[in-house]
C-alpha cells in the first residue's frame, strides 16, 4: 500500500499530528479481523500445511532461520547510511520514501528477471528477495535514528518483517510485541524467536502472490508486480512502525 502524501506547508508540530493519524489508521488496519477471503485462504493453507510432512516443515524452518539470521548479522556491513540524528520526523519520512522507491524498483527488476526464467530462476528469487527486504529495513532503521549494531534493533527489524507478511490472525500479536518497544528489555539472542511461525506466515502470505511467477511467459510481469507490491507493503509497515516509536518517545 502506497503511503499517504501529507498536506503541503505543515509545521513540524502539525506534521507529527498528521503522522499520528496515519499511525492510528495503520494500527486499525493491522488489527482488523480476517475477512471472508482471508479465512478461506487460511483454511486452504492449513490443509496444505497438514499434508506436508513434519520433516519438510523442520527443514524449511531451519533453512529460513539460517538464511535470515545470516542476513541480519551481515546486512549492516553493506548498509552505508549512518543513523540520522538531530532531524525532524518529516525529513526522515521524506528520506524513507526515497529509499523505499529505490528498493522497490530493485525488487521489481529482480522479480522480472527471475520470473522470465521459469521455475528454477523463480526459486532463486526467494533468498534474493529476503535479502532486499532486510536491506531496506536496515536502511530505514538508520533513517529513523536507530543503529542496527544493537541486537534489540535487529530483533525489531525481524518483527517488522514478520508483521508485514503475516496473516490477519497473527498480526495483532506481532503488533503488540512492537508497541512500547523502547520501554521494555528484550532477549539478546534469536533463540526465543518462533522461527516456525515466522516461516509459515511468510510462506503462506507470499505463496499466492508468487506462484504464477513460475509460469513461463507470464512469469516476468507477475514477478515484477509481485515484488513491487511486497516491497511497498514492507515499506509502509516499517515507516509506520518507526513513526510509532518516534511518537511514543515524544509522548
Amino acid at each position: 500500500m502506497t503511503a499517504a502524501t501529507p498536506p503541503a506547508g505543515l509545521t513540524e508540530a502539525a506534521y507529527e499530528a498528521w503522522a499520528r493519524g496515519e499511525v492510528d489508521h495503520w494500527r486499525r488496519r493491522m488489527l482488523a479481523p480476517p475477512t471472508r477471503l482471508d479465512r478461506i485462504a487460511t483454511a486452504v493453507q492449513m490443509r496444505i500445511n497438514r499434508i506436508i510432512p513434519e520433516k519438510v516443515h523442520t527443514v524449511v524452518t531451519d533453512v529460513i532461520e539460517r538464511m535470515t539470521r545470516a542476513i541480519l548479522v551481515g546486512a549492516d556491513a553493506t548498509t552505508f547510511t549512518a543513523p540520522l540524528t538531530d532531524t525532524t520526523l518529516s525529513a526522515r519520512d521524506r528520506q524513507a520514501r526515497t529509499a523505499i522507491l529505490g528498493y522497490r524498483a530493485t525488487a521489481a527488476a529482480e522479480g522480472g528477471v527471475t520470473g522470465a526464467g521459469g521455475f528454477w530462476l523463480s526459486a532463486a528469487d526467494f533468498p534474493a528477495l529476503i535479502a532486499i527486504k532486510l536491506k531496506l529495513l536496515f536502511e530505514l532503521a538508520a533513517i529513523y535514528g536507530h543503529s542496527a549494531e544493537a541486537f534489540a534493533e535487529r530483533l525489531y527489524i525481524l518483527h517488522l518483517f514478520e508483521l508485514a507478511f503475516s496473516g490477519a490472525d497473527h498480526r495483532a500479536a506481532v503488533l503488540q510485541t512492537l508497541e512500547g518497544w523502547d520501554a521494555r528489555s528484550h532477549p539478546q539472542s534469536f533463540e526465543a524467536f518462533d522461527w516456525r511461525k515466522f516461516q509459515e506466515e511468510y510462506r503462506d502470505y507470499i505463496d499466492l502472490a508468487k506462484l504464477a511467477q513460475m509460469i513461463p511467459l507470464i512469469g516476468a510481469p507477475v514477478g515484477a508486480v509481485a515484488n513491487w507490491r511486497l516491497l511497498d507493503r514492507l515499506g509502509d509497515t516499517a515507516v509506520n512502525g518507526y513513526r510509532m516509536r518516534w511518537l511514543e518517545a515524544k509522548a
